[in-house]
């Protein structure tokens, strides 16, 4: 199966080091204040998720989540998280490292699309 979302070396780096800090950790990914739509780091069950939010798999043994909304703009998408240096505008864990997350797409093929599974909505 293809996967909807994937991390660079580098940002698995970056995350396996967060983990080492703040333990089991989770991303989101909204299209609203701060930095926008970056990829943000969380300890897990930090932030509260809905039914407006979905699960598109797992990176580096931590769940990453999407806005309902965002995903209709992301969902041809395969998404990989890297990571670069900068400071973004977010409360995201990597940030007082002097790094930030951030987003790289490419569309899926047609093949890969006909791969693709569903999305899970976020049960409360």
């Amino acid at each position: 199966m293809v996967k909807r979302v994937l991390i660079s070396e580098d940002a698995r780096q970056v995350l396996e080091e967060l983990k080492s800090k703040h333990g089991e950790l989770m991303f989101h990914q909204s299209g609203g204040c701060c930095d926008g739509s970056s990829p943000m780091c969380f300890p897990k069950g930090e932030l509260m998720l809905n039914e407006t939010d979905v699960y598109l798999g797992e990176i580096a043994d931590c769940p990453f989540y999407m806005s309902k909304d965002q995903f209709e703009y992301w969902k041809h998408t395969q998404l990989t998280i890297d990571v670069t240096k900068g400071r973004g505008s977010s409360f995201s864990l990597e940030i007082p490292l002097g790094l930030r997350f951030v987003i790289k797409s490419r569309l899926f093929t047609e093949d890969e699309h006909a791969q693709l599974g569903p999305v899970d909505t976020v049960k409360t």
